[in-house]
């Protein structure tokens, strides 16, 4: 190191020595950019979880909420003093609620995918078959009255409105016993 110092002029000497110190500057400098980077990134990780923590808070508000929504809806379906049917354009039964379960005499779960039309009794057949037919043919509230019945048992005259939906074309029945009211 020596030898190379004492073949270099004085301006060669001191250009060296001044990238030397050049280089141990700019060392410094990138340290130091380097911690302000690392300080801007964690400013901003800081920031980004606390966005987080106020969404995962706006989320379970919502969740709450339609859980609220959800308990209040299926009390206002499943125990309605009148029964809810949603039947498929066929005839068949996709959903029900208890009171239209009891209506036809059986449990709730055994009656999804059977046809309404088992349980309307002969006599009110045509009645119903009209019903149904103007309320997918006319896609307006339609209503009638008519029988329920099993095997030949007649259970309760009935009150039904129905509907056909948007997309779905699934027909909405709410179907009310009038038994008591007819002498």
């Amino acid at each position: 190191m020596n030898e190379e110092k004492l073949n270099l002029t004085d301006n060669q000497l001191l250009r060296r020595n001044a990238e030397e110190l050049l280089k141990k500057k700019q060392f410094k400098m990138n340290l130091s950019a380097m911690e302000t980077d690392a300080v801007k990134l964690l400013h901003e990780l800081q920031v980004h979880q606390i966005e987080l923590e106020m969404q995962n808070e706006e989320l379970t508000q919502a969740n709450e909420t339609a859980e609220t929504a959800l308990r209040k809806y299926t009390m206002l379906y499943d125990f309605a003093p009148m029964g809810y049917f949603t039947l498929d354009s066929l005839g068949n039964i996709n959903e029900l609620n208890f009171t239209g379960a009891e209506m036809l005499g059986d449990k709730r779960f055994s009656l999804v995918n059977s046809n309404f039309k088992l349980f309307v009794a002969e006599e009110s057949q045509s009645v119903f078959d009209r019903f149904f037919s103007k309320v997918y043919s006319n896609d307006s509230k339609e209503s009638c009255e008519i029988i329920l019945g099993y095997n030949g048992n007649p259970s309760c005259r009935v009150y039904m409105e129905g509907i056909v939906t948007g997309d779905d074309k699934q027909c909405l029945l709410s179907v009310v016993d009038i038994s008591g009211f007819i002498k």
